[in-house]
């Protein structure tokens, strides 16, 4: 009687574990589709063309994730604090195109450099104070900024493409140490400090819990507003450093330079796990998600994939990466 009473007990207990583990290891490919579906990608692109395992591809890859992770990493910033920032890619033309005339003026090629990732800042600056002080959606807001940002860069190029920049200026760009190229050691680096930032710092606990709740954040004596001017200022840092970057890399500034990495530079924070509604997301996640798009696009041009498909392909991804992240705010919802 005793043994049978025991035997049914481990079999209800065996039976109430399975949904639990279930339940777990759909939460554990929630967090974690950002990284299988790129290891998907990559055998799959591998499986249909060789070349894309070679190591010119992968240094091609590093390359050209190098100015899209900057800018993820920068547009996740307002996103932690349920904010956005629609300007970041027209601010990463405007204040490189401000560093570039101002070498033309006779500035040495570093304080060039400065000035346009100081006038990134600015934009920044500006953003968050709209945002918080005179209380204007940011999205409306960081709109209008980026609508300004194109005018003026191209009223600054008169439609031109600015070329004639010191030699200085755009070695990180073309720089390589044994073969591997130095510029993204730039997104490394930032990637790490941010990382550093927001979990081992006040300031980067304080981005988290004004995310998750401003009132509640405010009520803990947080100064809620400050938070947010440093995430757009970070922002707009960020975008600075990546003009540079893309200047350096394609040795030129065009009248619409940056315009092609707005749908992505939104996109890949997001594929990655950092929430639309704030409060959630690593730096590790933004990585994941610049690299999947970033071996997409190269995926694609490899297998010799019709170009006019693959903007349709990032809405695509846009799409499934909102879906997921709805989801994975039901299931936290449901802890």
């Amino acid at each position: 009687m005793t043994d049978g009473a025991s035997s049914i007990g481990k079999r209800v207990a065996t039976e109430a574990k399975a949904p639990a583990a279930r339940v777990s290891l759909g939460r554990w490919l929630l967090q974690n589709i950002v990284w299988l579906w790129l290891l998907g990608l990559i055998v799959i692109f591998g499986l249909f063309n060789p070349y894309f395992f070679t190591l010119n591809n992968m240094q091609n890859i590093m390359v050209q994730a190098t100015v899209l992770g900057l800018l993820a990493l920068g547009i996740s910033l307002p996103l932690l604090v349920a904010e956005i920032d629609l300007s970041i890619t027209a601010n990463m033309g405007f204040s490189s195109v401000i560093g570039a005339i101002a070498i033309g003026y006779g500035v040495p090629w570093w304080g060039g450099m400065l000035l346009g990732v100081g006038t990134g800042a600015l934009v920044g600056v500006f953003n968050g104070l709209c945002v918080t002080r005179l209380r204007m959606v940011s999205l409306i807001e960081t709109l209008a900024m980026m609508i300004i940002l194109q005018g003026a860069l191209l009223a600054i190029t008169e439609g031109n493409t600015i070329s004639n920049m010191p030699d200085a200026y755009i070695w990180i760009g073309q720089a390589t140490v044994a073969t591997w190229p130095v510029m993204p050691l730039v997104a490394v680096a930032a990637m790490v400090a941010v990382a550093i930032m927001l979990r081992r710092t006040v300031l980067g606990r304080s981005i988290y819990a004004v995310g998750g709740n401003a009132a509640a954040s405010a009520a803990a004596g947080i100064r809620v507003n400050r938070i947010k001017v440093i995430a757009f200022t970070l922002s707009g840092l960020l975008a600075g450093v990546a003009g540079y970057m893309l200047a350096a890399w394609q040795i030129a500034i065009t009248s619409n330079q940056g315009d092609g990495f707005m749908l992505y530079s939104i996109a890949a924070p997001i594929i990655g796990g950092v929430s639309v509604f704030g409060g959630r997301g690593s730096v590790l996640g933004v990585l994941g998600g610049v690299l999947l798009l970033t071996v997409i696009q190269a995926g694609l041009a490899v297998v010799s994939f019709p170009s006019f498909y693959v903007g349709m392909i990032g809405g695509l991804m846009i799409f499934v990466a909102v879906a997921i992240d709805a989801i994975r705010v039901r299931v936290s919802a449901s802890r």
